[in-house]
């Protein structure tokens, strides 16, 4: 499932890509789930890191289960209008995000654009035509990480959401990148870019 912004696809094409993971990197978690605009809420620094990438041509793409769908938390009209919440936000501070891909399925369904299963990163690097091998990939819990390292992108964990738990139980990719937050790893990129 994919949400694309009003950019064409072919835009992309030369551009730099970066996949974010959306609860607890670019908005404030919750274990009951996000599940009206009400209950989003941006991280601190999170849109203004988002509009920084866009500034240095980097194309952002979220990445993010929904399970809240699947399970009857919320419709497909809801999280959209979650979601237009976070395009206004960041249309406030000159950021967009290019395209949203979820899955919307519960991890019982088995399928396999559920993180930490591929599918969903596998499909970013098709419509998008790019090999994802070292493209940053950011998420606060371990199937972000690990569904970044069954692609070849470059897993980066943040410590916002469940990112302090994910460090300390410490069963994620090797090569995985650790900031504090968005804005940290997003300072970080730039500053190598």
């Amino acid at each position: 499932m994919v949400q694309f912004a009003s950019e064409s696809l072919a835009q992309t094409r030369h551009a730099k890509l970066i996949i974010l993971d959306r609860d607890g990197v670019i908005n404030y978690d919750s274990e009951q789930f996000i599940k009206s605009p009400d209950e989003w809420r941006p991280i601190p620094g999170s849109l203004e890191a988002i509009a920084r990438l866009n500034h240095a041509g980097f194309r952002v793409v979220v990445a993010t289960n929904q399970s809240g769908l699947g399970r009857g938390l919320f419709d497909t009209a809801t999280m959209i209008a979650i979601h237009d919440k976070l395009h206004k936000a960041l249309s406030q501070v000159g950021g967009r995000i290019d395209a949203v891909f979820f899955c919307p399925h519960t991890a019982e369904s088995n399928c396999d654009c559920r993180k930490p299963k591929p599918g969903m990163l596998a499909e970013i690097g098709r419509r998008f035509g790019v090999d994802l091998t070292g493209v940053p990939c950011i998420g606060d819990s371990v199937r972000d990480l690990q569904a970044a390292e069954a692609v070849g992108a470059q897993p980066i964990l943040v410590l916002t959401g469940k990112g302090e738990k994910t460090l300390r139980d410490g069963n994620f990719p090797k090569n995985t990148v650790i900031f504090p937050d968005l804005a940290f790893a997003v300072t970080a990129l730039l500053a190598g870019d």
